[in-house]
């Protein structure tokens, strides 16, 4: 299904970086303050691992490995849900396309809805490891705990735990496919007017003014 985007000028971006990069706390806060969707495709599979269906059980399988979803199953699922209103007037998209097979379709997708902005968050390998090695989600619903965070998850209140696919030797192993499978996607991309990279080994205050800094001479979206 595709999306017209009326009289509305859309702000259609994708963030790329391995990871650990921030770029999903990068793009739940684009996303808010340009009053856009944020899908990520990792919501929606831990959701289908959650409910235990088919997909998500072969999910947490592939990813409890370090490995990455099948191409042909994220790219339905993703162009399912740019299909929905409220991607109409444009979107935040993290953790898609992780390879250019899905970038090649989401190019596809495009057709008629503007230009697609990519961002790249760019941060050492050791700096990930350390941050991966260290992170928690809630056990409830998935969210990722911020510095800010106590305890209980400040969405749903269930607690934060460590999660499966973080373990230093899988971490290492998940970045490792990520160059493998994913660099490429820069290459694809870095040609491009609309294409930016973002230092991201900064605190995330800084890397939120690079990410404005980065969009502003585009003169997309809606103002902050």
């Amino acid at each position: 299904m595709q999306v017209s985007p009326g009289a509305c000028a859309p702000l259609n971006v994708v963030m790329l970086g391995p990871p650990g990069a921030g770029k999903g706390t990068q793009a739940e806060r684009l996303a808010r303050r340009r009053r856009l969707p944020k899908i990520s495709t990792g919501d929606i599979l831990r959701e289908a691992v959650q409910a235990g269906t088919e997909l998500g059980i072969a999910a947490k399988l592939t990813m409890e490995a370090g490995n990455l979803v099948s191409d042909d199953v994220m790219v339905g699922v993703v162009e399912e849900r740019l299909g929905r209103e409220d991607a109409r007037c444009g979107f935040v998209l993290d953790g898609f396309p992780r390879t250019v097979v899905q970038a090649t379709a989401l190019d596809r997708m495009m057709d008629g809805r503007g230009s697609l902005v990519v961002l790249d968050m760019v941060v050492p390998e050791e700096v990930l490891v350390r941050r991966l090695a260290g992170r928690r989600i809630c056990a409830r619903c998935g969210a990722n705990a911020t510095p800010e965070s106590q305890e209980a998850c400040g969405r749903c209140g269930g607690p934060y735990v460590m999660r499966v696919d973080d373990g230093v030797e899988i971490v290492r192993e998940r970045l490792k496919i990520y160059h493998r499978q994913s660099m490429p996607l820069v290459d694809y991309y870095s040609a491009r007017p609309t294409f930016r990279a973002i230092d991201g080994n900064q605190p995330p205050e800084v890397v939120m003014a690079a990410v404005d800094s980065a969009l502003a001479p585009l003169g997309k979206g809606a103002p902050l």
